[in-house]
């Protein structure tokens, strides 16, 4: 799922070159108006146990064992006011935060977690919870997940939406798929108020949370908060405009210079979330020859894209995993880095001689691809530099935009053979998703089948018992892959938010969506 996928209509530029924004009054004092980002629209319900799609709302009713800071990724304590794994990775002990009720006044103990757990077999989520064998109560507040495997991403999945913790007692009153429309009871610094789907949702603070993690200042400071759904960028921006909300998430960058023109509306930018990169099909003959896949990664300038795509919003991406996580810390000589002489080399020693027209020539063919992006304006536009400068080095690029509708089904088609993809993840496993041979009939887009590769896989993903182990692990796999150039790194986006300064006050370092609980109604 990507999180830059607002559409962009050309009444945003003439809503944004308008006058400043309107101080008329929406809310009260204690009251502020968010509009949701696309990508977190359409949630169904706010139950974390079956859910498999959650908006940030779900992060301020529920509360998690751990927290994940999206700056460094480092996890912090949060009902668990701390936690040890053994040497062998099997036990994992869990010391829980005493004093901590939830929205319906029950207490939080040992047993509410012994309840929990099981509660995932057989729904979507299983997976983050299926290395865990059984949960021993030692205490009331103290626990211990006894493993089937050695599982050191297990702290990675206790840190996701989808583990807030909910009332035992509310959620089996609801029966089987009744929880979370209605009700949705956690000990989050905020309770559900009203929930209307692909519309909004209204959130009360909780008075009696005292009970915060290290990223947060404490209680909220907000007493209402309500999250809009807005899918219409330009509508979105009127809102803002004229002070019917407070603050959107996630601009698009090709309008921040004419936001930045309207002296009330300040910006913030979050932490890269995802990186995007250019797959390259390895059963194409023309891609079957490493020496043509670097020449073709080397062709490519992401500064050039970072700069006329995004005016330099986010970063550059020289490796597969955003640039905070430790498996991205791979050797500098396995980077991909912009070089259009070695990349002229390189096709002269595969045999790719220069041809009358500036394209090259082998075995009378001349040397042409394909290349497929999505519709969304950002990657059109990526598609365009890069066809301009694969063709700078002798290579020419057929473009075809599919719309939102098609694209997935369309990037998996056996004729691919240069494939833009945005992703959304900050885990190492993604590089599991995207060249793994067990997923050769879905996003291994460059369709990598080798020994090594898979050794290295199976062992980043299976055999570790420690996290250490694991990033070890992972950053070996990582640099498998990079010095195979099955594909070509562009770009880590970063999410900016707009707000209107002079309805809220926010923290200069901001933790989304933990932020919420600090920001300030002035």
């Amino acid at each position: 799922m990507n999180r830059r996928d607002f559409l962009i209509s050309t009444s945003l530029l003439s809503l944004c070159m308008g006058g400043g924004l309107s101080s008329a009054a929406h809310a009260s004092e204690g009251e502020a108006v968010i509009v949701l980002g696309r990508q977190e629209s359409g949630s169904a319900n706010y139950d974390p146990i079956r859910s498999v799609s959650l908006n940030m709302a779900s992060a301020l009713i529920y509360d998690r064992l751990v927290e994940q800071d999206p700056g460094d990724q480092s996890y912090h304590p949060h009902l668990a006011q701390y936690w040890e794994t053994s040497q062998d990775g099997l036990t994992w002990t869990f010391k829980l935060r005493q004093g901590v009720t939830f929205h319906d006044g029950e207490p939080f103990n040992a047993a509410t977690i012994a309840w929990w757990i099981p509660k995932f077999a057989g729904t979507e989520n299983e997976y983050m919870t299926s290395a865990i064998d059984h949960v021993e109560v030692v205490d009331d507040h103290t626990v211990r997940f006894l493993m089937k495997r050695p599982e050191p991403n297990l702290i990675y999945n206790l840190a996701s939406v989808n583990m807030g913790v909910p009332s035992p007692k509310s959620y089996d009153a609801a029966g089987d798929g009744g929880y979370g429309v209605i009700e949705a009871v956690g000990t989050g610094p905020y309770k559900l108020e009203s929930f209307v789907v692909s519309q909004e949702t209204v959130l009360v603070a909780n008075g009696d949370y005292a009970w915060s993690s290290d990223l947060t200042g404490g209680t909220p400071n907000i007493n209402r908060l309500t999250m809009r759904e807005i899918p219409d960028a330009s509508t979105a921006f009127l809102e803002l405009k004229t002070g019917g909300v407070d603050l959107l998430l996630d601009i698009p960058t090709d309008f921040l210079p004419q936001l930045k023109a309207q002296p009330e509306i300040e910006f913030r930018e979050l932490p890269s979330y995802g990186v995007t990169f250019v797959a390259m099909n390895t059963r194409i003959p023309i891609f079957s020859d490493m020496r043509v896949r670097q020449a073709t990664a080397l062709a490519i300038d992401q500064g050039a894209i970072l700069k006329s795509v995004y005016g330099g919003a986010g970063k550059e991406a020289h490796q597969f995993l955003v640039g905070t996580l430790a498996e991205a810390k791979v050797d500098p000589t396995v980077e991909i880095h912009h070089d259009a002489a070695k990349a002229g080399k390189l096709l002269d020693e595969a045999g790719w001689a220069p041809g009358g027209d500036g394209i090259r020539v082998k075995d009378g063919k001349p040397m042409k691809v394909k290349l497929w992006a999505r519709a969304d304006t950002e990657y059109r536009r990526m598609a365009e530099i890069i066809q301009a400068q694969l063709k700078a080095v002798g290579m020419a690029a057929d473009i075809t935009i599919f719309d939102e509708g098609t694209y997935r089904a369309e990037f998996k088609k056996k004729d691919r053979e240069l494939v833009i993809e945005p992703y959304s993840w900050t885990n190492a496993d993604i590089l599991d998703s995207f060249f793994s041979a067990k997923f050769m009939d879905g996003w291994n887009l460059s369709s990598w089948d080798d020994a090594k590769s898979e050794e290295l896989n199976e062992r980043a993903m299976h055999g570790s018992a420690t996290w250490e182990e694991r990033v070890a692990n992972f950053k070996k796999y990582h640099e498998n892959l990079l010095a195979n150039f099955l594909g070509v790194p562009i770009h880590e986006p970063a999410q900016t938010l707009a707000f209107n300064s002079t309805r809220l006050s926010l923290p200069d370092r901001l933790r989304m969506p933990l932020t919420m609980v600090d920001m300030i109604v002035k």
